[in-house]
């Protein structure tokens, strides 16, 4: 499979068998390639935007996200799951999984926003939604995940030190950092290097990740 970064929480996905998954698409070009399915982590515009979302649709593509805002995905007759549901299609497995601030006051807990987990094809993809540093993260060190996409720019979530930490709880083969602001990932390449050098770091900006 191919792994894409389009930009800020923004990501595509295209499996060996052809499906393609979007995760919270934002500013897409004008043409993009159409969804089989959708995955929404909560309702802030630049994860949850409708203009990105019609450009996506076409008749089967299903769209999920977590129960909290279904009013907003009622009418896409989107899939509401509620955190640590389960959902197969196919052979694409999706799990939801807490996302959640603790220190800031921007994504709050009883919110109940997610990141998601992906499994499918042999391979598990960890999108972390805007999170800081959960005490849930230990959780995922026992999925095996091959590759997390960790909220880094601080802004409203992570920075670079709180993210290569998640990191290392979550312990992935591979950590794509995103949502960062457009500071520079080489800085949290160095510092994920110092912390980990186990877990290799895949800056995405002009380049895809094969899995």
């Amino acid at each position: 499979m191919e792994v894409f970064w389009l930009g800020h929480a923004a990501f595509k996905i295209i499996t060996n068998s052809g499906k393609i998954i979007y995760l919270d698409p934002f500013q897409l070009k004008k043409e993009p390639e159409k969804a089989d399915i959708i995955i929404i982590s909560h309702s802030h515009g630049d994860h949850f935007s409708n203009i990105d979302i019609k450009k996506l649709l076409k008749e089967t593509t299903l769209l999920i996200g977590p129960e909290s805002i279904a009013t907003r995905l009622k009418k896409y007759n989107g899939k509401c799951l509620k955190i640590g549901d389960i959902f197969s299609i196919e052979d694409i497995k999706i799990t939801l999984f807490p996302a959640y601030t603790i220190n800031l006051q921007t994504h709050p807990k009883n919110n109940e926003w997610a990141g998601s987990i992906i499994e499918t094809e042999g391979k598990i993809i960890y999108h972390a939604g805007d999170t800081e540093k959960i005490p849930e993260m230990k959780k995922l060190a026992k999925y095996n995940i091959d590759v997390a996409m960790l909220p880094c720019g601080g802004k409203y979530t992570m920075d670079f030190e709180e993210a290569c930490e998640s990191a290392k709880d979550i312990k992935p083969k591979i950590v794509i950092p995103m949502h960062n602001w457009d500071l520079n990932l080489s800085e949290f390449k160095k510092i994920m290097e110092q912390k980990d050098p186990n877990i290799k770091v895949e800056i995405l900006e002009n380049k895809s990740l094969k899995l």
